[in-house]
């Protein structure tokens, strides 16, 4: 956000503590209070908006129904690239009291540190879905996601099956400092560098966090080079974006596209036969162990260090079986009303 004669600078004690009074009282309805009996877990995704954080929130609203006796704190960036915000909340829950807290780092980086000084404070922090530099077990209490590695080689072999081993295959980036996007690119590559068949072409291009900037990103490769056998995408939106410029270039279904996550969009471009394969994780379990590993913290149990949730493969052939129809239509409306 951008926020003539130059006004008199004020008392610079009087500003820091009204803006730390400003930033407390920005969490609302977060705030505990001193002495509360029940416990009040904040639960900070990377963005609000997208299908896959609103099952992380279905996640953590189940736990919450079914275990009962404490509180859970809904709160994140509109933006998944906002990393300074998701700084900003773990610093001001931790200021605020806040019991324990479950977050998907936004950036590796960029988190590590006050996740770290908050687990150190006493503040048990459980990592979901994106790694973060740092020891799950001493850094943080634990690490709840999908072995994205093994999901990008998931992606792979598909990708192998549907090209018979032969041609050009590119790959388009989802963002800088995002750990379980790099991860699953790391286990895509390393799969098709050992096909003898294959050409991978890296440009080393991101699509960025939005729908948008993936389009665009995506219509300037294309328009540079469209001789690929297939294409690879990291995460959702980078999927979709990619998918809405091949079928500009009225290039969908002529070349193989395998993406990662699902969404509406995704699943009817399957359907069109314009998408080859999505490998899909669980977000709904995410939220929940998320959520229920902090609530083992607090009651001082000992918890698992690191927790894979699993990733499936979803074809044209299998996307109607139902446990894929689980993972593809998760009951938001049960736990969160919509």
């Amino acid at each position: 956000m951008i926020i003539g004669e130059e006004p008199r600078v004020p008392n610079r004690s009087l500003c820091c503590w009204l803006s730390g009074l400003f930033l407390i009282l920005l969490l609302g309805g977060c705030t505990s209070e001193v002495g509360s009996a029940t416990p009040r877990i904040a639960v900070i995704p990377k963005g609000t908006s997208h299908e896959f954080w609103k099952s992380i929130h279905a996640g953590a609203e189940k736990a919450r129904q079914e275990v009962g006796g404490f509180e859970v704190v809904w709160r994140g960036p509109e933006r998944e690239n906002d990393k300074s915000q998701q700084v900003d909340l773990v610093q001001n829950f931790v200021a605020s009291g806040i019991s324990a807290i479950v977050i998907a780092p936004a950036d590796d980086r960029a988190l590590a540190s006050p996740i770290a000084a908050a687990s150190k404070g006493g503040t048990p922090v459980i990592v979901i879905d994106s790694g973060v530099q740092g020891t799950p077990g001493i850094d943080y209490a634990s690490y709840i996601a999908t072995d994205n590695v093994e999901g990008g080689r998931i992606a792979a072999r598909r990708m192998l099956e549907l090209t018979g081993g032969q041609g050009r295959v590119l790959v388009l980036r989802y963002q800088e400092g995002s750990g379980s996007t790099r991860q699953r690119e790391q286990g895509f590559t390393e799969v098709l560098l050992a096909a003898a068949g294959i050409e991978v072409v890296d440009p080393g291009r991101y699509a960025g966090s939005t729908r948008g900037s993936a389009l665009e990103t995506s219509e300037n490769l294309l328009e540079a080079d469209s001789d690929y056998a297939g294409i690879f995408c990291s995460n959702e939106s980078a999927t979709f974006g990619m998918l809405l410029a091949l079928r500009t270039r009225e290039l969908a279904g002529k070349l193989f596209l395998v993406g990662f996550d699902a969404s509406d969009g995704l699943i009817e471009g399957m359907r069109a036969g314009h998408i080859h394969g999505l490998v899909v994780q669980d977000p709904v379990a995410m939220g929940e162990l998320g959520v229920k590993t902090a609530l083992a913290v607090l009651r001082g149990e000992k918890v698992e260090t690191l927790v894979d949730t699993g990733a499936k493969l979803v074809t044209g052939e299998n996307i109607d079986e139902p446990q894929i129809q689980d993972l593809l239509t998760p009951p938001l409306k049960k736990y969160l009303g919509e």
